[in-house]
């Protein structure tokens, strides 16, 4: 809880570094996001949503600050197919597992007005934890002579507990206003922290899941703002 009023604490610190009135807005899009290799060397990536509120507070004519609160949506995806024949029979067993994370995020983001339509930006972006599912979904083929038998079975298992309620991370991105009021942001997102969990053994000592098993959200965001 106190990380998440610094992160909002630092939204409203904006208000004393500008020099002139800062404007309010909406933005969304999708996020293409993974998670580094430790453990995930077969994953792929994993299509999101985003959403949220922003302010952007002018510092100078070329620069500017803009903090964020997001729901953002974050994980990977990964697929496996295995075949097996004996005698006449072959049996397909497909699988796919999705990481599905959920945040509220904070980004602070320090904007640089390349031209008066183009801006690059950079800077820090705090992740509170809200909902964290593991969804598995596996579909058996099995072809005798002519005929084939399709079942298929599918489930969800709330993993919250194993995840860390907290993640850092540094944004790097740019984007273009159409207008005064509408534009277009990309964004990427390099995680810093660890997404496991630290938990307390039965002897008082603290340890992660796996000591050597670091993994850390990355992301590609896309979208569009509307300026009020």
């Amino acid at each position: 809880m106190k990380k998440l009023f610094l992160g909002l604490g630092l939204v409203a610190g904006t208000f004393a570094f500008a020099q002139t009135s800062p404007s309010f807005g909406l933005k969304a899009g999708v996020n293409i996001s993974s998670i580094s290799d430790d453990g995930y060397e077969d994953s792929k990536s994993k299509a999101g949503f985003y959403g949220g509120v922003f302010m952007n507070a002018p510092l100078s004519e070329q620069f500017s600050i803009q903090p964020e609160v997001l729901y953002s949506q974050y994980g990977a995806k990964v697929t496996s197919s295995e075949s097996r024949t004996f005698g006449s029979t072959t049996t397909t067993i497909k699988g796919s597992n999705s990481l599905n994370l959920d945040y509220i995020t904070v980004p602070v983001m320090f904007q640089f007005k390349a031209t008066p339509n183009f801006y690059l930006e950079a800077g820090p972006e705090f992740g509170f934890l809200v909902g964290a599912k593991s969804k598995g979904d596996t579909t058996t083929t099995i072809t005798s002579g002519g005929s084939t038998t399709t079942s298929s079975t599918s489930g969800s298992t709330d993993i919250k507990d194993n995840i860390s309620s907290f993640n850092m991370g540094a944004g790097l991105g740019l984007g273009f206003n159409f207008t005064e009021n509408f534009g277009i942001n990309a964004r990427y997102v390099a995680g810093f922290t660890d997404i496991n969990k630290k938990n307390d053994g039965s002897d008082g000592t603290t340890s992660t899941n796996n000591d050597n098993n670091k993994n850390r959200n990355n992301t590609f965001q896309v979208g569009l703002s509307y300026k009020f």
